[in-house]
C-alpha cells in the first residue's frame, strides 16, 4: 500500500531541508505533505524548495494538532505516517511502523531512549503516568509523533488543540487495534523545543478532563468484522 507522510514545521528553517530529504530518499514513493504552521521564518520557502513535497501553509501559528489534522485529512494514500518536522524522529522507522499495520489500525512509536533534557524527561514520564491512568489507553509515550494509521480511520479523530496526544485513546474507543513499538529518537540539531513545562502541564491537565469526558460520550463502534454492507 502506498503512504502518505504528514510533516509539521513550526519555524524549522534549519532543518526543513534536511529532513524532508532524508525521508525522501528513505521511502522514495511516499506521498509527502509538509505544513508550514503559520512560521515566522523561511520555513515555508524552504519546503517550497523541496521538489515532490505537497506544501500545506497556515496564515498563523495554529499548534501540532491541526498542523498534523490537516495534512491527515488531505492525504491521498491508503496509509498515513506522522513524524515531527524537528529531525529528532528517524524515517528510518517507517517501514517498521507501517509493516506492524497488518496486525493493528494504529502504531504508535515510543522513544526507547529519549535524547531531551531530564526536566523534560520527567515531566513526560509524569504526564504520561498521569494519562495511563486516566484514559487507560494502554500507550506509554503519546508525545512521540512518529505513528501510522489507514487513511480510511482518520474519521475517527476530532481536532482540537492537543488532539495529537490522544490519537491513541480516540482510536481505542473507536474499536481499532492500537499497539506501540520501540523508535529512535535523536537529539536536535538546530532551533529550539517550541514548549514550556509550565504551560504543558496546564493544558495537560485540562486536555485531560476534557477527553475524559468525550471518550464517555464517543460512540462504541463494533469491530469491522461484526458490521454488515450490503
Amino acid at each position: 500500500m502506498k503512504i502518505s507522510i504528514v510533516i509539521p514545521f513550526y519555524n524549522e528553517q534549519e532543518n526543513v531541508q534536511a529532513v524532508l530529504r532524508e525521508v525522501q530518499q528513505i521511502i522514495p514513493d511516499a506521498e509527502i505533505i509538509a505544513v508550514n504552521d503559520g512560521s515566522s521564518d523561511r520555513t515555508a520557502e524552504r519546503i517550497r524548495s523541496c521538489a515532490g513535497v505537497r506544501l500545506i501553509s497556515f496564515p498563523r501559528n495554529l499548534g501540532q494538532s491541526a498542523a498534523l489534522y490537516a495534512g491527515l485529512v488531505r492525504a491521498q494514500n491508503d496509509i498515513c505516517v506522522m513524524m515531527d518536522g524537528d529531525g529528532q524522529n528517524d524515517p528510518a522507522d517507517i517501514p517498521r511502523l507501517v509493516a506492524c499495520l497488518a496486525q493493528a489500525d494504529l502504531v504508535c512509536g515510543y522513544r526507547e531512549r529519549r535524547q531531551d533534557s531530564w526536566p523534560r524527561r520527567a515531566a513526560s514520564r509524569i504526564a504520561n503516568g498521569i494519562r495511563l491512568a486516566v484514559l487507560r489507553d494502554g500507550i506509554r509515550d503519546t508525545g512521540c509523533t512518529l505513528k501510522a494509521m489507514r487513511t480510511a480511520d482518520v474519521r475517527h479523530l476530532i481536532p482540537f488543540n492537543g488532539m495529537h496526544r490522544f490519537i491513541p485513546a480516540l482510536l481505542r474507543r473507536a474499536g481499532l487495534r492500537v499497539v506501540e513499538i520501540p523508535v529512535n529518537h535523536r537529539p536536535r540539531k538546530f532551533g529550539a523545543s517550541k514548549y514550556t513545562l509550565a504551560r504543558r502541564a496546564w493544558r495537560g491537565v485540562r486536555d485531560l478532563i476534557g477527553v475524559r469526558w468525550l471518550l464517555s460520550r464517543q460512540i462504541s463502534w463494533p469491530s469491522k468484522e461484526e458490521i454488515e454492507h450490503e
